[in-house]
């Protein structure tokens, strides 16, 4: 049988889908497009172009791929780009999400319990300032990181290993939190834990170490730390 894991001395949480509710502007992309898809390709694409910054060591701040995106979604529709006022428009509600439901109780649990808990987020830092006061979210938190000074974008494993270093906790004693398979995969494979929020449409990847822990929500993930 194998062991249970160590209880993390750090909870890193990712930002977007996972603790926030991307709804609002899944609908604004949606219906701006007049496509059911848009934005599942929009944010795919952002994805995507991200990494490839990543490896290229061609670096954009995560808005600024984010327009780009917008421009290479309208073409892939066979539709006109956008103004660069509306884009603008779209990408600002990127700061006014609310948390998924789950969110604070779970958040709730963790701080009662006594967890340092910081945010890793691939939106620049002025970004993730903006979305946690937004949200309501702000002090639950010791620091909210962001990959902006690092200029990689998760899931390089510098993103998940200079954070530990930054906190001062070995990488095995820190635990990700991410509702993206890419993320708890990249976590992993830098040798921290992860702990999977399995919410609807997202997926673990299955050629990476299996996450630590996995739940349907915030709260589930937080009764198996807490015991």
């Amino acid at each position: 049988m194998a062991s249970a894991p160590d209880r993390p001395k750090l909870l890193i949480f990712d930002v977007n889908e996972t603790l926030l509710d991307l709804r609002k502007l899944q609908q604004a992309v949606n219906q701006e497009f007049k496509s059911e898809t848009a934005f599942k390709q929009w944010f795919a694409l952002l994805l995507q172009y991200s990494l490839v910054d990543t490896v290229t060591g061609n670096y954009h701040p995560f808005g600024q791929i984010g327009d780009a995106a917008l421009d290479m979604l309208a073409q892939a529709l066979g539709q006109p780009a956008r103004p660069a006022v509306r884009k603008k428009e779209l990408l600002t509600l990127l700061t006014e999400l609310p948390p998924h439901p789950d969110v604070i109780p779970g958040l709730t649990a963790l701080q009662k319990a006594g967890f340092r808990m910081v945010t890793l987020t691939n939106s620049p830092d002025a970004t993730v300032q903006k979305q946690m006061a937004y949200a309501g979210l702000t002090g639950f938190f010791e620091q909210l990181l962001s990959i902006d000074s690092l200029k990689r974008y998760k899931p390089h494993p510098d993103t998940y290993l200079t954070t530990c270093q930054q906190l001062q906790v070995a990488p095995a004693q820190a635990m990700l939190v991410a509702a993206h398979g890419w993320d708890t995969a990249g976590a992993r494979l830098a040798g921290l834990q992860a702990a999977f929020i399995a919410r609807p449409g997202q997926q673990a990847y299955p050629l990476a170490p299996a996450p630590t822990l996995t739940g349907p929500t915030l709260p589930d993930i937080a009764r198996q730390l807490v015991g």
